[in-house]
Order: structure tokens, then sequence, then C-alpha cells
């Protein structure tokens, strides 16, 4: 395997929103690598609440205090992107023993496809091990206050996005 390619990760994900569980995995992912890649996937078949452009520039933002950290967005398979910024390692979070069988099945995939690439899993801090964007997109489509979850411009987005302040109640 390439050395300089291993210096080069990418973390993939949709991160609709991006948490601070996110976050956490990315401040201590960054200074194991040259370069850090956030691969923020437009994935329409999940059908996510924020557009493409929004989770790149939110992601951008919340991670703007690492200089070495690129945020881009991609709409191909992880493969042809990982190749094309040529990163040698996949970074990929667990939270819960119930994430593994299904990141498992992604890693065995990506191995097939992207043999020259990585897979590392690390694992977020305790005090994050609970957040979810889907958790976190229910709770502010609801009205509830995420701010303990997210980045204060995540949490704006997401007021904005569903026209409400936290505790407001939905409309029908």
């Amino acid at each position: 395997m390439n050395v300089a390619r291993n210096r080069i990760a990418v973390y993939p994900g949709t991160f609709d929103p991006v948490t601070n569980g996110h976050i956490d995995l990315i401040d201590r992912a960054a200074p194991l690598f040259e370069r850090l890649i956030i691969g923020v996937a437009e994935s329409p078949a999940k059908g996510p609440a924020l557009p493409l452009a929004q989770r790149v520039e939110l992601a951008r933002d919340a991670t703007a205090h690492h200089r070495h950290v690129e945020v881009r967005g991609f709409d191909c398979l992880l493969a042809h992107f990982v190749k094309e910024v040529g990163g040698g390692v996949l970074l990929r979070g667990l939270r819960a023993v119930s994430d593994f069988e299904y990141e498992f099945q992604l890693a065995s995939m990506n191995r097939h496809l992207i043999p020259e690439v990585e897979t590392l899993f690390l694992t977020p801090s305790e005090q994050y091990g609970f957040i979810s964007s889907s958790l976190v997109r229910e709770v502010a489509r609801l009205g509830g206050d995420v701010s303990g979850f997210v980045t204060p411009a995540v949490a704006a987005a997401l007021q904005t996005q569903w026209k409400r302040k936290p505790g407001q109640t939905p409309e029908p």
C-alpha cells in the first residue's frame, strides 16, 4: 500500500446535520493524518432535510479550527470519491454494537471495491455516544432544543428549516 495514501483519510457521511459526535471524531482523528477529508454525500435516496451545499457549509464551519481538514460534497460511489481524493483510509464511527453489523457490511463492500483502502473505526466520547443525526433532526422538527448536540450554526439552520423556535408546537 502506498504510504502517502495512508496519510489521507476520508470521513464520509450525509452529515444531515453534522453533530457534536461527528465533530468529536473529527477532532480526535485529525491529528492522526496529514489530511482528513470530510466527504458529505448527497444521498438523495435518504431524503436529507438539508441541501448538500448547506450541509457542506455547516461542516466547514464546524471544522474550521483544523487547518488540514477539508470538507467536500460528493454525489458518486464512495469508492470513486476516495480514489479521486487519493484517500488511503476510510474513517467510520461506531456509536453502539447495533452500528457494527451495518458498518461491517460497508467495510467489506469497500474492501472489495477499493482493496488498497483500509477502514478505521473510532468510537465517540461517552457524552456523544447517543447522538445521531436522525435523532437531532426529529427533535428539531418537533421544536425541541438541539443546542447541546450541534453547533449554534447547525441549530439555527434546523430552526430555519422547520421555521419555528425551540419549544414551539409544530403545525399540522
